[in-house]
């Protein structure tokens, strides 16, 4: 399988999910707790590697994402301002 980058990043809407934990004062850990909590496994490893472009974001963790913090999935993925 060939794994494809864009723009040098496996993900867009990396740089928007730590802005978005940032701003509500989260650290990579309690991301990924509230993540579990939605039924979402990750580890903290797997937030820095997403927040870092190096890790893919699956389609059915952008909702969980858009949901514990408090933004949407267009604004996630850069689509909004």
């Amino acid at each position: 399988m060939k794994i494809y980058d864009y723009n040098g990043k496996k993900n867009l809407s990396g740089s928007r999910i730590r802005e978005a934990r940032v701003r509500l004062h989260l650290s990579q850990a309690e991301l990924a707790a509230r993540m579990q909590v939605e039924g979402i496994f990750l580890e903290r490893d797997s937030i820095s590697r997403i927040e870092g472009g190096t890790r893919f974001v699956a389609d059915y963790e952008l909702p969980a994402f858009s949901a514990v913090l408090g933004v949407t999935i267009l604004w996630l993925l850069g689509l909004e301002p």
